[in-house]
């Protein structure tokens, strides 16, 4: 069964900071996304300290696993975010919406934590799709 996906229109503020207040979905199998990170990317270059490098390195990541699966971002429903620092937040939601050009967003979290597992992460997203 192939799913169908239904975002809620958000306010204009929700607009603004890339993400829609609620996702609902019908049918399909849903994919739970480990957290990903990224201080190298796909060339081998590395981007430790780079927040946008490793922001689109993630998304890039993400929607390649998604293709394994069958989807695509389009099909991811919720994502968590993880950032080392609050001023990180307005650069994020900018690359996210360059990945989501359609205005159909993920619903989203966005966390500001102490340390990550490695040292030169500076974000992480997990997330839920459904295909």
């Amino acid at each position: 069964m192939t799913a169908h996906i239904e975002h809620l229109e958000g306010t204009a503020f929700q607009k603004s900071r890339a993400f829609s207040p609620a996702v609902i979905t019908h049918g399909g199998k849903t994919v739970w996304l480990a957290g990903q990170t990224a201080t190298v990317d796909e060339n081998g270059k590395d981007i430790s300290g780079d927040f946008e490098g490793q922001a689109r390195t993630i998304f890039t990541l993400i929607d390649k696993t998604l293709h394994r699966a069958g989807g695509s971002l389009a099909n991811l429903v919720t994502m968590t975010v993880f950032i080392n620092d609050p001023r990180h937040g307005d650069g994020f939601v900018k690359i996210r919406n360059e990945f989501f050009k359609d205005g159909k967003y993920p619903a989203s979290a966005l966390l500001t934590i102490a340390h990550f597992a490695r040292p030169g992460m500076l974000l992480e997203i997990q997330g839920v799709a459904v295909i």
